[in-house]
């Protein structure tokens, strides 16, 4: 691990620690490199809420497990979910004696019958994602070119099929990114989506 990755992991570390303890407790008291905070916070009729960090790298995900309830990923293929994100975070839950985490997997969805046009599309509306860091790596585990390339793109079936598939690998929940071309791209891919859910 290069000394760029120790802030941000070292960061994220002390925030949850900082949110997790008001999240449960109503109250922190934590003094670390990054954060001092000491606090108490009175909500009535609150309850603790799920936290989920949007953790891609494997130090992260390692966090991620010790801290919070699971990852929502972004620009990341089933290959990398499958062979990456999902058994990081499930080795670090077991290690540590915590429950399976959440794996909620955003990608964008199109249904259409003009798959060349909608993956042109992706290539234009998702390509800063194929050049900032943390996504740029997940691509490239993918052996992805850029985000059009691991986009869900297709007919209804193959669509509603692709996504049901991400459960295989590990993935607890999906979040579609849709990007319809025109209105009736965007109420297939609605429909398709809603199909899921039963």
């Amino acid at each position: 691990m290069g000394m760029s990755f120790d802030k941000p992991v070292r960061h994220m570390r002390e925030y949850l620690t900082v949110l997790q303890s008001l999240n449960k407790t109503n109250n922190v008291s934590f003094s670390g490199d990054v954060y001092s905070t000491h606090a108490g916070v009175s909500v009535a009729g609150s309850q603790p809420f799920g936290v989920v960090v949007a953790a891609l790298g494997e130090q992260m995900l390692r966090v991620t497990a010790a801290l919070a309830d699971g990852t929502l990923t972004w620009c990341t293929g089933p290959s990398t979910l499958a062979s990456h994100t999902v058994p990081v975070l499930n080795n670090a839950a077991d290690e540590l004696g915590k429950p399976t985490p959440r794996v909620i997997a955003a990608l964008p969805v199109c249904v259409t019958s003009k798959v060349a046009e909608a993956r042109e599309r992706a290539s234009q509306v998702f390509a800063i994602y194929g050049q900032l860091p943390s996504y740029r790596a997940m691509l490239d585990k993918e052996g992805a070119a850029g985000p059009a390339d691991i986009a869900i793109v297709g007919t209804a079936a193959e669509v509603t099929d692709r996504i049901a598939a991400l459960a295989d690998v590990g993935v607890t929940d999906f979040a579609a990114v849709e990007f319809g071309g025109n209105p009736d791209e965007s109420a297939d891919t609605r429909a398709a989506l809603k199909t899921l859910l039963s």
